[in-house]
């Protein structure tokens, strides 16, 4: 492989809200994006969300939900070539982000679930995967990894600029002429599904509806804000369960959704105080760029427009897993996909496992 060749891949991606897999395609050399195609998104079933909820803060699960969990996502690349009349013979190779179960780079430990080497040899392709665990071995926090996509994409647009990601938990990539900072803002969607799931059988909060009729706890906000990890400068990220949400249970439904909801906005509009430039350009990707409710909330904490990553012309649901695409083409030319202003890690450097099939 060179250094010149442009690689087909595709990105695989099953975030911290445990909604399921997202599955793109682009092409790349590594540096820059040639193109990018088809995305589409898988919601997993019910009970298998439980199982994997259930795994939530171990640091090993039965191997048999692993390879079930790796199935999963070949049967949706199988189905998502056929869809798009590609070839799996024209794929160079398959970035597979995996579930995170456990996360927490204190103890120099990220668990994301998924055999690598299963997915090769069921697809027969390249795949690389564990993409945080170097970083996290190295002194990185693991996370976030994007933001090298987002810069590589911003590079025609008048900077700066902050893109929000809203996935289970909320992360904001800053990018101005001279540099790239990134680091997770606090929650974003993870705790709001749980709640609707646990309480209404219901997947999310359907464009934030619930939340909307709800009143905030103040109280209970203010204990949230006061969190040790608002406290720390980044580089820094989080886990799913780094915060405890266990006073809301005695709140009524919408108006603990409510409360999350202004928790998420307060602790993004608290990422400002740590970029070297004012940003009044703001966009937001991700599943949470859907829900109004949270995006009015969010804009009015910042007092600016908070505005879809679509409007640059990005696809705000498939970004992420045309990341992991685009970060698996730089793992494989040996490229680094985390920075000392990202991750912390004290030198740029490359990540991921490449699993051959024919190894």
């Amino acid at each position: 492989m060179t250094e010149d060749k442009i690689f087909t891949a595709i990105g695989l991606m099953s975030g911290t809200s445990l909604d399921g897999v997202d599955i793109a395609l682009l092409t790349s050399d590594g540096f820059s994006i040639i193109s990018t195609g088809p995305f589409s998104s898988v919601p997993y079933q019910a009970q298998f969300k439980q199982r994997l909820f259930n795994q939530l803060g171990k640091t090993s699960v039965p191997k048999a939900l692993e390879e079930e969990l790796t199935v999963i996502h070949a049967n949706v690349i199988f189905n998502f070539l056929k869809a798009n009349n590609i070839s799996k013979s024209d794929i160079d190779v398959i970035g597979f982000h995996g579930q995170t179960i456990y996360h927490n780079p204190k103890e120099k430990l990220t668990f994301q679930i998924g055999d690598g080497y299963l997915l090769a040899k069921l697809l027969d392709r390249i795949v690389v995967n564990n993409f945080r665990v170097a970083d996290v071995e190295n002194g990185g926090q693991g996370a976030p990894l994007v933001p090298i996509y987002h810069q590589t994409i911003a590079k025609d647009i008048k900077k700066p600029v902050a893109v929000i990601n809203i996935g289970g938990v909320s992360n904001v990539t800053y990018i101005d002429d001279q540099e790239l900072i990134a680091f997770d803002t606090g929650p974003g969607n993870a705790p709001l599904d749980d709640i609707v799931f646990q309480r209404l059988g219901l997947s999310f909060d359907n464009d934030g509806k619930i939340a909307q009729s709800g009143v905030i706890n103040r109280s209970i906000l203010e204990q949230f804000l006061a969190h040790s990890f608002f406290e720390s400068p980044p580089p820094k990220t989080l886990d799913r369960n780094n915060f405890d949400y266990g006073d809301l249970v005695e709140c009524k439904v919408e108006d603990a959704l409510a409360t999350v909801v202004e928790f998420i906005a307060q602790s993004i509009s608290k990422s400002r105080e740590y970029f070297p430039q004012s940003v009044d350009k703001w966009y937001v990707s991700g599943g949470g760029s859907h829900n109004t409710v949270l995006i009015s909330a969010i804009s009015e904490a910042l007092n600016c427009d908070v505005l879809p990553v679509n409007r640059l012309g990005w696809n705000a649901d498939a970004l992420e897993a045309q990341a992991f695409a685009f970060l698996a083409v730089r793992s494989i030319l040996d490229l680094p996909i985390s920075f000392p202003n990202t991750t912390g890690v004290s030198e740029a450097m490359t990540g991921g496992v490449v699993n051959n099939p024919l190894a």
